[in-house]
């Protein structure tokens, strides 16, 4: 149990550093926050809803887990890198990707709703 709670603090921690400091984070965090009453109008039914809110709940995690790989690249070293630049530059295209995952999402729930058909 206390390596739960620890966890748990170590996870707050994150998240109070990156709210702070992180304008994509402080971003996506809003981008949820609208989310969750716009997605239960949007959401056809509860599958849909929860895959509205998992796949912003998914673009956070792939960003927190990119601010980290940028972080201990940084901590490495500051000076140009090519594989330092191909980490940071992996970690940037996984953010893309999920931006991409969740415009597609919440497109088809749209489209869905708009419409009346089942995609």
């Amino acid at each position: 149990m206390g390596r739960l709670i620890s966890a748990f603090r170590n996870s707050v921690r994150a998240f109070g550093r990156l709210i702070r400091s992180e304008k994509a984070f402080q971003q996506e965090v809003i981008l949820l926050l609208v989310a969750i009453p716009v997605g239960w109008f949007v959401a056809t039914s509860w599958s849909g809803y929860a895959l509205l809110i998992g796949a912003i709940l998914m673009l956070m995690m792939v960003e927190v887990l990119n601010t980290g790989i940028e972080a201990a690249c940084n901590a490495v070293s500051r000076e140009f890198h090519v594989d330092i630049q191909l980490a940071k530059d992996c970690g940037s295209l996984a953010v893309l990707i999920s931006i991409i995952l969740v415009a597609g999402v919440w497109l088809i729930a749209l489209i869905e709703r708009l419409t009346g058909l089942q995609i």
